[in-house]
């Protein structure tokens, strides 16, 4: 559906959104309710109330993923170059330096900036969810980290927003073709990470200052369960398409629109699978794009979704031979040709499904080959929720190791020669 049927006008806040929802409704919601209090015989108004408007939120995602679509499709930003085999050999392997006295870190997102400097932010504090929990940045420059510091925390995002902020996480940044850097942050009021909101920030001063700028209106159940967690992809006009993850309940992906100028302009359910999450975009064309996704099956694969026309309407396919169990993957086209893919897997015997976290390559983002492991531990290690980024001819992986620290990894891209 159109921004204005499923989210309110273009650009349009939080309270717009409502304003929607309650006008879409409000005919239903009157009807049921006096109906059933009649019939009820006189049981609690507020408990029916809740009812009917839980009815209401139902009826308003069925129609928001089942309604007529009627947008145009804009061509995605593709690499020109043909499908081309390639090698990746590590060029160098560190951690980010870690903000002093804090223990848990997790959850990094790269960026890389028009003069070829990298931006890698992460939550870190004591524990995941915890009050002291900040989102945190370093610049990579000359070949090596700042010292890290915290651009956003839950009192600040609370009184920008307007709202109360429990825990915050999950950080994504996009640079916009006007080279404002755009912050996206699951932040959640009462309850757990299924009752998380995305918060959208900006920044006019490459990445040293952000300032909150809305919560995004994604769903009528006050704006909750909706999550993002990896990079978008970008689209011929200045836009770009943020993949984001629906987690009440049934598990769905989504893919959300924006414009050159950071506004919202549609949101797309992703298949009609509800195991699947997180999803990883990779265009395949300037219409063709397809989605790697987290598996909560018992299948234990890389699940997938195509897209033929940019995103507007998405089918399901059969999973990729790609081992994963339960754990978030990161993909990216390289400039260059060829498509590269970060996924966990188990080691023979183990027991924890993050202990080994693998690097794979493709020419045509179909077929997948094993390339170097990006890390490879023993039971109880953690290696997990990866990020990638192309700068030049090198490739810079970032992802938790531990709970403890953000590790940096830096690959060289060789193409050979007798690629088609």
């Amino acid at each position: 559906m159109r921004l204005a049927q499923g989210l309110g006008l273009r650009g349009c806040r939080r309270q717009g959104y409502r304003l929607w929802a309650l006008s879409q409704s409000r005919g239903f919601f009157e009807g049921l309710t006096s109906t059933v209090l009649k019939r009820s015989g006189g049981f609690s108004k507020a408990w029916l109330l809740a009812l009917a408007f839980l009815l209401v939120s139902a009826g308003a995602e069925w129609r928001r993923w089942h309604g007529v679509a009627a947008r145009a499709a804009v061509p995605l930003t593709v690499s020109k170059a043909k499908a081309r085999r390639f090698v990746l050999t590590e060029h160098s392997a560190a951690t980010i330096p870690m903000p002093a006295g804090v223990p848990a870190a997790h959850a990094s997102a790269l960026a890389a900036l028009p003069n070829g400097e990298l931006l890698a932010c992460w939550w870190a504090g004591a524990r995941e969810s915890a009050p002291d929990v900040r989102i945190y940045i370093a610049r990579w420059r000359d070949g090596r980290w700042s010292d890290a510091r915290a651009i956003v925390d839950r009192e600040a995002l609370a009184k920008s927003l307007h709202m109360g902020v429990r825990r915050i996480g999950n950080p994504v940044m996009w640079v916009a073709d006007d080279g404002r850097v755009h912050l996206y942050i699951v932040a959640t009021g009462l309850g757990g990470w299924a009752a998380g909101r995305v918060a959208q920030l900006v920044s006019d001063d490459g990445g040293r200052n952000f300032a909150a700028k809305r919560l995004l209106p994604l769903t009528p159940l006050w704006n909750t369960s909706v999550l993002v967690r990896t990079r978008p992809v970008g689209v011929s006009d200045g836009g770009w398409l943020l993949p984001a993850y629906f987690e009440l309940g049934h598990k769905y992906p989504m893919v959300i629109s924006f414009d050159a100028h950071g506004e919202p302009r549609w949101v797309q359910r992703i298949g009609d699978k509800v195991t699947s999450l997180q999803p990883a975009l990779l265009p395949l064309s300037g219409t063709e794009l397809r989605a790697m996704m987290r598996d909560i099956s018992p299948q234990r694969r890389v699940q997938q979704a195509v897209s033929h026309d940019g995103g507007l309407s998405w089918e399901d396919v059969p999973a990729s031979a790609l081992a994963n169990r339960d754990n978030s993957v990161a993909g990216l086209q390289l400039a260059g040709g060829g498509y590269v893919l970060l996924h966990n897997d188990t080691l023979p015997g183990g027991s924890s499904p993050r202990q080994w976290l693998r690097l794979s390559t493709s020419a045509d983002g179909q077929t997948w080959t094993p390339g170097p492991d990006t890390q490879r531990g023993v039971a109880g290690d953690e290696f997990s929720y990866p990020s990638i980024v192309q700068i030049g001819q090198q490739l810079h992986v970032t992802y938790t190791q531990q709970r403890t620290a953000i590790a940096h990894r830096v690959y060289d891209i060789q193409y050979l020669e007798d690629s088609p």
